[in-house]
């Protein structure tokens, strides 16, 4: 049986995914040693370390939804000018750009998240637990959860990806560092919708955008 504890000392043991461990882990039968190797063959232990390298090339790619109605620009670096003119990365790149515009997220990663707005969505997450009549032992915990449910939500990186729910954007990413050879991250990117800031019916973007897809 493969335990919350074996993804964790994998994960720390490779700087792989957590979905990508979990699956070795699966596919070896819970044996860690094989996890690894099963990792590396797919190269995305390499991944992790490549993570850390300085990417200054890159793309700034643009995608438009709704006839004009959404639109993001997106910075995607990588290492060389060579990567920045593959097919590829372009890809994904243009992929990155659809999913700002079909998720909105507020932030490229949690350590983009003004450390005087985390306290704040914690004082506001804990006043509504308290005011659900849930017992001051156990607000703390929940508020803890809340806010990682606020990061998976806000932040582009620990979002899940929309056409493959099964992985974070941060492990499609490392999918493609492993296959390119490169460091590749998300600089900056500005999402804009017409009318926003004025009240109006909402609509399930991420369903439209993936219906322009299929």
């Amino acid at each position: 049986m493969v335990t919350a504890a074996m993804v964790k000392e994998l994960r720390e043991r490779t700087g792989a995914g957590m979905m990508d461990c979990k699956k070795a882990l699966v596919a070896t039968d819970g044996d860690i040693e094989k996890a690894i190797d099963e990792l590396r063959t797919k190269g995305l232990a390499k991944a992790a370390k490549k993570a850390g390298r300085v990417a200054s090339e890159g793309v700034v790619t643009s995608y438009i939804h709704g006839g004009g109605r959404i639109g993001v620009l997106v910075e995607v670096n990588c290492e060389t000018d060579f990567v920045a003119k593959n097919d590829e990365f372009k890809q994904l790149a243009y992929d990155l750009a659809m999913q700002i515009a079909a998720s909105s997220p507020e932030y490229v990663s949690r350590n983009d998240v003004p450390e005087d707005h985390v306290l704040k969505e914690k004082e506001i997450l804990k006043a509504q637990a308290l005011e659900e009549g849930k017992p001051e032992k156990v607000v703390e915990k929940m508020v803890e959860g809340r806010i990682e449910k606020f990061f998976k939500e806000q932040c582009l990186l620990e979002q899940v990806y929309i056409k493959d729910t099964d992985k974070t954007v941060q492990e499609l990413i490392h999918e493609h560092i492993a296959r390119i050879g490169e460091n590749i991250s998300v600089r900056r990117f500005a999402r804009y919708e017409v009318g926003e800031g004025i009240e109006k019916e909402q609509s399930d973007f991420v369903s439209e955008v993936m219906a322009q897809i299929k």
